[in-house]
C-alpha cells in the first residue's frame, strides 16, 4: 500500500505531501524528493498515512530515496557556495549602487540555481546584476523581492519575551495583525512596545485574540473594517 507524508524544507516552512510508495520512513529522518525544480533536500515532518486518508485531488511528488553521506557533503558545499555568493552579491550591490538590502542566499540542492533574497522601499533594476552574478557562478540567477515579516523569519532572532521568534519556531504562514487586537487586550499602544524584531506589530496579538471578542465574535462594525491591517 502507498502511503503519504509531510516533508519540510526549512525550520517551520510549509509541510508538502509526498508519495513514499512502499518506502518506510520516521519523522526526522532526511530524504530526496522531486520537486518542481529538480531534486530537494528536505526532513519527515508527519508520519506516513495511508494515501487514501489524505483524499488528494492532485497527484503527488515522490520521495526519491532516503538520504545518504553523499547528500549531507553535497549540502555542505551548497552552504560555501551562497555564502560565497552573498559576498559576492553584496559587494556588486555597492559597486552598482542599487537601494536594495540584500539578506540571504539559497542554492538548489543541485546546484541549478541561486536565490537572492533581498527588501527594498520600492521596485529595483537589478539587470545588471543578474549579468555578473550569471558570468561568475554559471549557473540560474533568481532575485526575490521579500517583505520585512519574511526577512524575520528566515534571518531569525530572539523576540522581547527572550524566546526564539515565533515566525522561525513554528508560524507557517502570517495573518493580518492590527492595533485593535493590542487594544482589546489592553496592553500598551506603544509602537515599540508591541512591535516585533521586524518593526511590525507583534504576530502573537493574535494568539489570545478570540478570547477578547466576547460572545458576539469579532468586532464587524464599519469602524472595526477601516482599522488599518498590517501585514
Amino acid at each position: 500500500m502507498e502511503h503519504v507524508i509531510g516533508v519540510r524544507f526549512k525550520p517551520a516552512g510549509k509541510i508538502y505531501d509526498f508519495n513514499c510508495g512502499a518506502l518506510i520512513l520516521k519523522v526526522g529522518e532526511h530524504v530526496i524528493v522531486e520537486t518542481e525544480n529538480g531534486p530537494g533536500f528536505g526532513i519527515v515532518a508527519c508520519a506516513p498515512l495511508p494515501i487514501e486518508a489524505k483524499r488528494n485531488t492532485q497527484p503527488l511528488k515522490k520521495i526519491s530515496r532516503p538520504a545518504n553521506e553523499n547528500d549531507f557533503i553535497q549540502m555542505e558545499q551548497n552552504r560555501q557556495t551562497e555564502q560565497r555568493a552573498y559576498q559576492f552579491c553584496k559587494q556588486c550591490i555597492k559597486e552598482l549602487n542599487l537601494e536594495m538590502n540584500l539578506f540571504s542566499t539559497e542554492s538548489n540542492f543541485d546546484a541549478s540555481k541561486l536565490t537572492f533574497f533581498f527588501t527594498a522601499d520600492g521596485r529595483v533594476d537589478f539587470r545588471k546584476l543578474v549579468k555578473v552574478l550569471v558570468k561568475e557562478f554559471r549557473t540560474k540567477i533568481e532575485m526575490r523581492q521579500v517583505g520585512i515579516r519574511n526577512q524575520a523569519k528566515m534571518c531569525g532572532g530572539i523576540g522581547r519575551c527572550g524566546r526564539e521568534l515565533c515566525c522561525c519556531a513554528f508560524i507557517t504562514k502570517f495573518d493580518p495583525v492590527s492595533i485593535k487586537m493590542a487594544k482589546k487586550q489592553g496592553l500598551s499602544l506603544n509602537p515599540t512596545k508591541i512591535s516585533g524584531v521586524c518593526g511590525r506589530l507583534m504576530c502573537c496579538l493574535t494568539f489570545e485574540n478570540n478570547t477578547y471578542e466576547g460572545p458576539n465574535g469579532p468586532d464587524d462594525t464599519p469602524e472595526a473594517l477601516e482599522e488599518e491591517q498590517i501585514q
